[in-house]
């Protein structure tokens, strides 16, 4: 099958978008498909290394042949800017909506109309059944993928009572309410460490409220890690903190901490509950007192903690990059038939 994935934004820029597609294109290419990545996100300073071709900014001709060469048009999330080949070229497309089809302040812009009504036109897919309950069509909900060649247990590793936060710092994923919560729990004696993992521009911000506060000292900013350092730190914490303001779509992030042995405490609206499961507490969102009482119990209950360790293995095995990449198959070759197409010949005994 020849697949071209469309993805506005694409490595080396870091994200949940970024980090799906190149787990998504690097197991098709396992599956024996051909990939071409399609994205707006320009060149980094080395080479591309990745076992599968991509194009960044395309010119019109440019994206006109390879929708013409491709079998599948798969986007993922919608992009009005690489969607205008199907004015031209029908292909059997596929959507899979991340994010929520609304502005920045909540409102419904006209790019969002155009995408509900695209998402008609479109085989539809959602990545939690939050963002499927917003979609005027009915959707396949497909879990996000996390890297599972790369966030695991490893052996040996001392964990701590300590929490540990992984994510941008900025004022949307709530560092500042986990902030607040660990004041609380200073005031009443309880001063627990933890490590911030990530960089932007509520840094300094986080800073100086954690000095008005008085719990700089229990908190380490660890900066922005990666690859295999950022496993190591995630090793080191029991609890994973996601204290998301807004309603998250889904939630890799969670799925990264429990592969790496962390129970999580996460906000409750949107995706995140998806992303937990079995493996976290919840409180409602943007309520410091409330995450501070869950974080008492989660360091406190042992018994929650071994439940999210014992549920763990079963809640990723079906969040793998390369079970996630057979569900999509499935729905690619779907939608051949519903076009009335043929199947290509199959790649072999790998080919789901």
């Amino acid at each position: 099958m020849k697949i071209l994935l469309l993805s506005y934004n694409f490595a080396p820029q870091i994200g949940g978008i970024e980090t799906v597609s190149e787990a998504l294109a690097r197991e098709f290419v396992a599956f024996g498909h051909e990939v071409v990545v399609v994205t707006n996100t320009p060149a980094g300073p080395t080479p591309d290394a990745f076992p599968f071709q991509v194009v960044r900014r395309p010119g019109f001709l440019s994206l006109l042949r390879l929708t013409r060469w491709c079998d599948i048009f798969f986007q993922n999330n919608p992009s009005l800017q690489l969607l205008y080949p199907l004015l031209f070229v029908r292909r059997p497309t596929v959507v899979a909506h991340h994010m929520w089809l609304t502005r920045a302040d909540g409102s419904v812009g006209w790019q969002d109309r155009v995408k509900k009504w695209h998402a008609q036109l479109a085989a539809p897919l959602s990545v939690s059944q939050a963002i499927a309950r917003t979609l005027p069509v009915r959707s396949e909900v497909v879990g996000n993928p996390y890297r599972d060649d790369l966030f695991r247990l490893l052996p040996g590793r001392e964990r701590t009572d300590s929490l540990v936060f992984l994510g941008r710092l900025v004022s949307d994923k709530g560092a500042d309410l986990l902030l607040d919560a660990l004041i609380s729990l200073r005031a009443s004696g309880l001063a627990i460490p933890t490590t911030l993992i990530g960089g932007g521009p509520e840094r300094a911000a986080l800073e100086r409220q954690a000095r008005e506060g008085g719990i700089l000292d229990q908190l380490h900013f660890a900066g922005v890690l990666t690859g295999e350092a950022l496993v190591e730190e995630l090793n080191r914490h029991r609890i994973m903190v996601v204290p998301s303001r807004l309603p998250e779509p889904y939630g890799v992030v969670a799925l990264e901490g429990i592969a790496c042995g962390c129970a999580v405490v996460a906000s409750e609206e949107g995706g995140l509950r998806e992303a937990v499961g079995p493996c976290g507490l919840f409180f409602p969102n943007g309520d410091a007192a409330a995450l501070a009482r869950t974080l008492r119990r989660a360091l406190a209950d042992r018994d929650f903690q071994a439940l999210a360790s014992a549920e763990a293995p079963a809640h990723l095995a079906c969040r793998s990059a390369r079970a996630v990449a057979a569900q999509y198959l499935y729905l690619f070759k779907r939608a051949l038939l519903e076009a009335g197409l043929p199947l290509p010949p199959s790649t072999g005994v790998s080919d789901p």
